[in-house]
């Protein structure tokens, strides 16, 4: 019956932990979206005015 239990204890802990680590990178991965996608539009418009510049000079 010990064994058992003890079975079920470390499964729980493992399931327990495992979620916790699941939840922590959906998070971690939200923001590094929202970095990406901040640095992409900056990017985008920056990108953006040098070229309507350069066309201005050429």
């Amino acid at each position: 019956m010990i064994p058992i239990l003890l079975v079920l204890l470390v499964a729980a802990v493992i399931l327990f932990a495992v979620g916790f680590v699941v939840k922590v990178l959906w998070w971690i991965a939200l923001a590094v979206f929202v970095i990406w996608l901040l640095g992409f539009l900056f990017r985008h418009k920056g990108l953006h005015h040098k070229h309507a510049a350069g066309a201005r000079h050429g």
